[in-house]
């Protein structure tokens, strides 16, 4: 069967559902890979981006729980935290002089802050950084802001864009099945919601980014609907500006007792995501949850994008994992060379702003 699917990668053809399935289950990497790299090359020759970023978890607390999030914290609760805005404004200061620097804000659902919490957040970062690219808020938070507001989510999208914001990343999908939501996440929004909010930002001309966390209860066909939703609305809006396979951590969570998905079923998940998602024109090895080494692996296996410096990333460590808390530019560019590729810095919006020249 493999033969059959690499005539089909190879001629531009789509895959379907039953090949996706197969190339989770039976494909051998030894030849997946290399397929995958292939399109990668393709698309992108032997460039690797990345961006200077950071992280702004502005707060912990949450009005839900999910199975699978080490990083929530009732208000009092031990470890629970949120940051002033002064602090914010003190934390993004490194990026003040660094043109195109991203900024990605994400958090819990606090239940005391009100709708204006959230504009106001953009549009003083935006004041005292107006160079500053903000990405900002989940899909999940964009739903729970709708909420707060009694407005719609296309009318929070629309009011936060003039607030400053620049364009959305992909959390909160999970995996886009009624069966996961139902038994790991529950208490917030479903899949549908998830993408008619992508869809709706699409409209607006946000740009957003779509994730999967694999690695707990899902099946291989799951992840392939999961996908195979992705494409569908790609389809439809082009709003996608990258696909991010993310690993799940299990430490510090009910899910505890799981096992980590290895280091080969992490640069699957890449190379499945770059074969069945043909109209995604970039995948990015999210480092902090791969690792550094699976990410520079996945430079041979789809991904084209290393992410970022990734400065004070919380959500993740805080589930245990064990990579850098931030990068220093220098460090990932020798990452990225150390893939045998070539490392060019890009914007939030994935246009090449700088090659640097080796030394």
């Amino acid at each position: 069967m493999f033969d059959r699917i690499e005539e089909k990668v190879r001629a531009g053809e789509r895959l379907t559902p039953e090949e996706g399935l197969y190339l989770y289950q039976e494909a051998p990497m030894d030849r997946l890979g290399p397929l995958a790299n292939w399109v990668r090359e393709k698309l992108h020759g032997n460039r690797t981006s990345y961006i200077i970023n950071m992280h702004l978890n502005y707060s912990n607390v949450c009005a839900v729980k999910c199975m699978f999030c080490a990083f929530r914290r009732d208000k009092g609760e031990e470890g629970a935290y949120e940051m002033s805005m002064e602090e914010m404004i003190h934390r993004v200061a490194p990026l003040k002089d660094v043109p195109e620097a991203e900024v990605h804000i994400v958090g819990g659902l606090h239940p005391d802050y009100p709708y204006s919490y959230y504009p106001q957040l953009l549009s003083t970062l935006k004041e005292h950084y107006p160079q500053a690219h903000l990405k900002a808020f989940t899909a999940v938070e964009i739903d729970y802001f709708a909420e707060l507001a009694g407005k719609s989510p296309a009318w929070v999208l629309a009011n936060l864009k003039e607030a400053g914001l620049g364009s959305m990343p992909g959390g909160g999908a999970e995996v886009l099945t009624d069966r996961i939501h139902k038994k790991l996440y529950r208490d917030k929004m479903g899949p549908q919601k998830w993408l008619d909010i992508h869809k709706e930002a699409h409209k607006l001309g946000i740009r957003t980014s779509a994730t999967m966390l694999a690695g707990h209860i899902e099946t291989y066909q799951e992840r392939v609907t999961h996908l195979v939703r992705l494409r569908e609305l790609q389809d439809e809006t082009g709003g996608f500006l990258a696909y991010i396979p993310l690993r799940f951590h299990p430490e510090n969570t009910p899910l505890r007792k799981l096992n980590f998905m290895d280091s080969e079923g992490v640069l699957r998940q890449v190379a499945v995501g770059r074969l069945m998602l043909d109209n995604f024109a970039n995948i990015k090895a999210y480092w902090v949850m791969s690792g550094l080494d699976n990410a520079v692996k996945s430079q041979h296996c789809g991904a084209n994008d290393f992410d970022g410096t990734v400065v004070d990333e919380r959500i993740t460590h805080m589930a245990g994992c064990e990579t850098p808390v931030g990068v220093t530019e220098e460090r990932l560019r020798n990452l990225i060379r150390e893939a045998g590729r070539e490392p060019a810095r890009r914007d939030a919006l994935y246009n090449i702003i700088e090659v640097p020249v080796a030394g």
